[in-house]
């Protein structure tokens, strides 16, 4: 069944103890809620009691003393009511919201630690729903899921015993009427399930389509979709409205048919009451008591069913929330290696990759590059050649044979301490809705702000950023959209110097840019790669000729490799690309 429609049973013991186990650094809040809530329970049969007694003994003798002394009781029973509701919604709430704080928290360090793969096959929308909505609908299991649910069926048992032992011929009369009670209950939870399951269907499938098509909003005006992309809005939308709006006539069907039953109650039993209120069979009180006995009793039954449509859609969240905090996809980091400095060599042996099953990208893939060296590779689009650098930084995990980093395989390494002595600079550069501070030391307080100014100096970017409004402090928007792509790419050059890696990673970092600031940019690519090991992915062959060894990848598989002079003496692929750039006619 689908994800997103799937119901999920009520009592799932195993999600609800892991449910329990978010709840344990607040357990003694918690019983104290449940305290609270069976001590509202309790307190509900009281007040038809003190009504009973205060009309048979009091009002009917006459006593005017004693019923100033009832008046008092009864008052003083509203304010210890008042105190234990105010007592249950306050600490059902903050319980609540602690919980989801402490969930939300752990499911984005989570996903966090999520291997690239896992995000390749999971829509963005699922995640936002999974860590936002999914976690907001824990909030309302506390405030009216199964510590609730338990209150109303204690003070159903209570009031259903205090019926009894008042007048049972009056109770089996009040409760005449709860078969059928039963039934639309039973009726309008099936129906309210089946929306609620509809809603968020149409909730998450908008959720999905606005995050996509804003994402791709200059797609969207270039192609002039505007009115077709609209249309799809609004028939999408339009679900959605159709699915709450039988949400809506399912409760507009099933409070009013609940209060008629609870009318019809209170009717058979006046009727009922008075005959033997006449027949001094009963008492004038007893009929008044057991008038705020149906309503006492009836009411939990109707809560009931929407407690238990909360309660069901908590434990779907809850099993969805589980499943992703117990994904396996993630980058294993068992790795203890961490020196104070690493030399930069590198070394595949043997490697292969594929990113589903035995679809290999890279077969058998081995090249050195030695501490200081540049390596360059090049090759047509999904040669396989970003994918080799994605392997370096263990953005994946490899199939077969062995990557090394000075020697020592990669997986020995602690993963943050390996990512951190490789720089990378990618094509496509993504800024955060930040400041350019911010976005250039990503909050590593280990970084100073000299240190940054350093290295904006020496990318020859400082100037620029200085220039504009609040210099370092300025906010660069949404994927840096307020800058150029060459500015938005220097940027990301100083992003990696800040953090001195010993290898230096450039994945087609000039390729969408004009040729001035292509200039801007080799000459911070020659002080980036300075004294570092650097690999080098470029279409443009002018800016990899220097490097001391070139490698020519094709359908993942190394086809040449050797320094610019050797591989055009070859005759191969790389001398007919490089023909290609320049024209050249032979």
């Amino acid at each position: 069944m689908n994800e997103e429609t799937k119901s999920g049973r009520i009592f799932d013991w195993a999600i609800l103890r892991r449910l329990y186990s978010f709840v344990k650094p607040y357990q003694g809040r918690f019983y104290a809620l449940v305290g609270i809530i069976m001590l509202a329970a309790c307190i509900a049969p009281i007040q038809p009691l003190l009504i009973r007694y205060t009309i048979d003994n009091v009002i009917a003798t006459g006593d005017g003393s004693r019923l100033t002394v009832m008046l008092i009781i009864m008052i003083g029973v509203l304010v210890v009511q008042a105190i234990v509701q105010f007592s249950n919604t306050y600490l059902s709430g903050w319980l609540g919201q602690y919980v989801i704080r402490d969930i939300r928290v752990q499911l984005y360090r989570k996903i966090l630690q999520l291997r690239l793969k896992f995000f390749d096959n999971t829509p963005i929308g699922r995640l936002v729903t999974r860590s936002i909505s999914d976690v907001e609908t824990l909030a309302d299991v506390f405030s009216e899921g199964m510590a609730a649910i338990a209150g109303d069926i204690l003070q159903l048992v209570l009031v259903i015993a205090v019926m009894f032992y008042t007048d049972w011929r009056l109770a089996l009369i009040s409760l005449s009427t709860i078969p059928l009670m039963l039934f639309s209950t039973y009726v309008f939870k099936e129906k309210i399930k089946k929306s609620f399951n509809e809603v968020r269907t149409a909730v998450a499938n908008l959720n999905s389509f606005v995050q996509e098509h804003i994402t791709g909003m200059n797609i969207v005006q270039i192609f002039g979709s505007e009115k077709i992309e609209a249309e799809k809005f609004r028939a999408i939308n339009d679900e959605h409205r159709k699915a709450n709006i039988r949400s809506i006539l399912y409760y507009s069907v099933y409070y009013p048919v609940a209060d008629i039953i609870s009318a019809v109650a209170v009717g058979m039993v006046v009727w009922y009451g008075a005959r033997q209120i006449i027949q001094a069979d009963v008492s004038f009180g007893t009929v008044t008591a057991f008038v705020m006995f149906i309503n006492l009793f009836f009411r939990p039954i109707r809560m009931l069913a929407d407690r238990f449509n909360t309660l069901q859609m908590g434990i779907v969240s809850t099993d969805r929330i589980i499943k992703l905090l117990d994904s396996d996809e993630f980058t294993v980091n068992n790795g203890t290696h961490k020196p104070a400095t690493l030399r930069g060599e590198v070394d595949f042996e043997n490697v292969w990759f594929a990113y589903n099953n035995e679809d290999w990208v890279l077969r058998d893939i081995s090249f050195r590059v030695n501490a200081g060296e540049t390596v360059a590779f090049v090759g047509a689009t999904g040669a396989g050649k970003s994918s080799i650098i994605n392997l370096l930084s263990r953005f994946y995990d490899i199939n077969k044979g062995e990557i090394r980093v000075d020697g020592i395989p990669a997986d020995q390494y602690e993963l943050g301490h390996l990512r951190r002595n490789i720089g990378v600079v990618l094509q496509d550069v993504f800024l955060f809705s930040d400041t350019i501070e911010n976005n250039i030391t990503l909050g590593d307080k280990r970084i100073s702000r000299e240190k940054m100014i350093e290295a904006a100096k020496l990318v020859g970017v400082h100037d620029f950023i200085e220039r504009l409004p609040g210099g370092y402090d300025y906010n660069v928007m949404e994927r840096g959209a307020t800058l150029s792509v060459g500015q938005r790419q220097l940027i990301s050059f100083v992003r990696a110097m800040v953090q001195d890696p010993k290898i230096i990673v450039l994945d087609e970092a000039t390729s969408s840019v004009d040729t001035e600031t292509e200039e801007m940019i080799q000459d911070a690519i020659g002080k980036l790669m300075k004294g570092r090991t650097a690999i080098v992915i470029a279409h443009r062959l002018s800016t990899i000729q220097k490097a001391n060894n070139i490698i020519v990848v094709d359908k993942g598989r190394i086809v040449e490799q050797g320094n610019h002079e050797e591989l055009l003496q070859h005759e191969g692929f790389y001398a007919n690309l490089y023909r290609m750039q320049y024209k050249e006619v032979v």
